[in-house]
C-alpha cells in the first residue's frame, strides 16, 4: 500500500506541477465565478495541505495516534493566508519542495517499518480516521484537485482563444 501511494503521489505530483508552471497570469487567476478557486488558488491549497494536514497528520497517526493534532482551516485560509496575495512562482516551488520531503519521509517510511500501522486512529467529528485513510485520502485528494485545475483550464479557454469554439474537441 505504501509503494502504491508514494508511486501515486509522485505521479500526481508531476501532472500537477506540468499542469500549472506555464500557465499565463491570466489563466492562473481566472475564475468562472467569484466564489470557485482559481488555479492559483488551488496551488496554495496544496501547498498548505501538503505541509499542514497530509504529511503532519499522517505521521502523526503513524507514529503516536494519542497526539493533538494542530487545528487546521481548509476553508477559511484562503483569505487567513492571503492566497490571492501570494507569489504564484514561490509556492509552486514551495508546493513542490514540501511534496519531495513528503516523498522522501514516505520512502524512509517503507524502508523501515514493513507494515506501518495504518490501524492507527484519531477521533473525527464523524467517527475515526485511520492512518491508512489519511494515506488513501492523501492520494484521492492530489486526483480531485487534478480534475478541478483541469476543470479550469478547460472552462479558461475563451481567454486566451476569445470567441473560437471547441465544440470540434468534444463535450466536457
Amino acid at each position: 500500500m505504501l509503494e502504491s501511494a508514494i508511486e501515486r503521489l509522485e505521479a500526481s505530483g508531476k501532472s500537477i506541477h506540468a499542469l500549472v508552471e506555464a500557465m499565463s497570469e491570466e489563466t492562473l487567476h481566472w475564475k468562472p465565478k467569484p466564489e470557485v478557486w482559481s488555479v492559483h488558488e488551488v496551488v496554495c491549497h496544496l501547498l498548505d495541505e501538503e505541509r499542514d494536514d497530509f504529511r503532519a497528520r499522517f505521521f502523526a497517526l503513524i507514529e503516536d495516534p494519542s497526539r493533538e493534532w494542530a487545528p487546521i482551516d481548509p476553508e477559511g485560509w484562503p483569505k487567513s493566508r492571503n492566497y490571492a496575495g501570494r507569489d504564484f512562482e514561490e509556492t509552486l516551488a514551495a508546493w513542490w519542495s514540501e511534496r519531495q520531503d513528503s516523498l522522501r519521509q514516505l520512502r524512509e517510511l517503507a524502508a523501515t517499518e514493513s507494515e506501518p500501522r495504518y490501524e492507527n486512529d484519531h477521533p473525527m467529528p464523524w467517527g475515526k480516521i485511520r492512518a491508512g485513510d489519511f494515506l488513501s485520502s492523501w492520494v484521492a485528494h492530489d486526483l480531485l484537485h487534478l480534475r478541478q485545475i483541469l476543470r479550469l483550464r478547460f472552462e479558461s479557454i475563451p481567454t486566451e482563444f476569445g470567441d473560437y469554439s471547441t465544440l470540434y474537441a468534444g463535450e466536457w
